[in-house]
């Protein structure tokens, strides 16, 4: 069973992005969820383009996602939600996201503003019937000037109450992109009806506790990423990360819950198909 790499931003690869995609599908990731956040409201549309655009035999199935990253949450005006709902009208759209709440950056938007951005995007999911792609960090790791803005405030605690009050309800469901909380969080997120995605960060000495999640999560709710061209996994940390590298990513994720690679792979891809009913087609040409 071939891969799925479910969280890539593939718009970053602007020379060489079919050698990518080539590279890729000789490493066996047939699907790749394109994230469409862009660099704000502005480019969100390019991973729905490239989707659209890429077809041949020996490439991977494209899908997209279109959504405003928190870090953008300024921006999330009442004209970036109708082009929002406008492009996740479209079948190759197949979620909302990467959305959520992140309070890791000074300069990121204040909680208020992140919350409100989050709550709009939540509900256009809901009216397209289409899951959510879910980023969340905190700022426990964060440096001191973050700390002091953000303060006692909580990104996982304040996530997953949002999520309770405006999306758990719709049975939709959705993916904790590059999980990396704890058992706990990852017991929430998964009450809430979400799956876990792994990225490279699993394969780092001091993920100790995204390892343990990852080890205790039931399979019928865990994914592959790459967030590419981000986190690439040891042993090409600090490189330029690309999908044909989540064959890493997976291999441990399968040592880690003692089975083959090829039986992670097929775990994992006939999650992402359950979970997005309408990539078990073929896109057409």
């Amino acid at each position: 069973m071939p891969l799925t790499d479910s969280h890539a931003h593939l718009d970053f690869y602007e020379e060489d992005r079919e050698e990518v995609l080539r590279r890729a599908y000789a490493a066996g990731v047939h699907t790749i969820l394109a994230i469409g956040i862009g660099e704000g409201p502005a480019t969100m549309h390019h991973a729905l383009e490239i989707a659209t655009a890429t077809t041949g035999a020996d490439l991977p199935a494209i899908y997209a996602s279109v959504g405003i990253h928190p870090q953008e949450a300024a921006q999330v005006t009442d004209e970036a939600l109708a082009r929002i709902a406008s492009l996740a009208a479209d079948p190759r759209c197949i979620a909302i996201g990467e959305i959520g709440l992140d309070y890791y950056h000074i300069e990121n938007p204040d909680p208020s503003i992140q919350k409100q951005g989050f709550i709009a995007q939540m509900e256009i999911a809901a009216a397209a019937k289409k899951p959510i792609i879910i980023h969340c960090r905190t700022s426990e790791l964060a440096t001191p000037e973050a700390k002091e803005k953000f303060g006692a405030a909580d990104a996982w605690e304040d996530l997953l109450s949002l999520i309770a009050a405006h999306w758990t309800s719709h049975n939709l469901g959705g993916i904790m992109h590059c999980f990396s909380g704890t058992v706990d969080q990852a017991l929430h997120s998964l009450e809430a009806g979400f799956y876990l995605s792994f990225a490279g960060n699993l394969t780092y000495p001091r993920s100790q506790s995204i390892r343990d999640a990852a080890a205790a999560a039931p399979a019928n709710r865990i994914l592959v990423e790459t967030d590419a061209p981000f986190l690439a996994p040891i042993p090409h940390r600090g490189e330029r990360n690309e999908p044909a590298l989540v064959t890493h990513t997976a291999g441990t994720l399968a040592t880690l819950r003692g089975i083959s690679s090829e039986e992670l792979a097929a775990i994992t891809t006939e999650n992402f198909h359950r979970l997005f009913p309408a990539t078990y087609r073929t896109p057409a040409a």
